[in-house]
């Protein structure tokens, strides 16, 4: 399967209607996000059940800022909806197969009983 590219619209209808999702924030003229492109493109080939979405921090500057990206390229993964991995820079081809690999062996369950005892951090001023 393809990546998508994904815009504020779609964001959140994306993450809520698929099991898991990785998302690389990039720009086109970022050097690293253009060598990081094939790596993530050839995981998106390899792994039909997984959304892979691409998000142009150039035309989505406001969605990349409520999501804090910082960097690019920036590699966020999300199961179920919920934020497992989030890193800036480029992830080598077997990193990004390792990363799959552990976000599908994830028990959801524990992980949403980890989420629901976390405190929730206090609004930034």
């Amino acid at each position: 399967m393809a990546t998508r590219n994904l815009s504020a619209a779609d964001f959140e209808s994306t993450l809520k209607s698929n099991p898991i999702v990785l998302l690389d924030f990039w720009a086109s003229w970022c050097g690293p996000c253009r060598t990081f492109a094939p790596v993530f493109e050839a995981a998106a080939d390899r792994h039909p059940d997984v959304i892979f979405g691409k998000i142009d921090t150039d035309a989505e500057n406001q969605l990349s800022g409520e999501l804090g990206i910082q960097s690019i390229p920036t590699v966020m993964a999300f199961r179920d909806g919920i934020l497992l991995f989030r890193q800036p820079g480029m992830l080598p081809a077997a990193a990004l197969e390792d990363l799959i690999g552990q976000i599908r062996g994830l028990d959801m369950d524990v992980v949403r009983k980890q989420v629901a005892e976390t405190p929730a951090m206090p609004p930034s001023r």
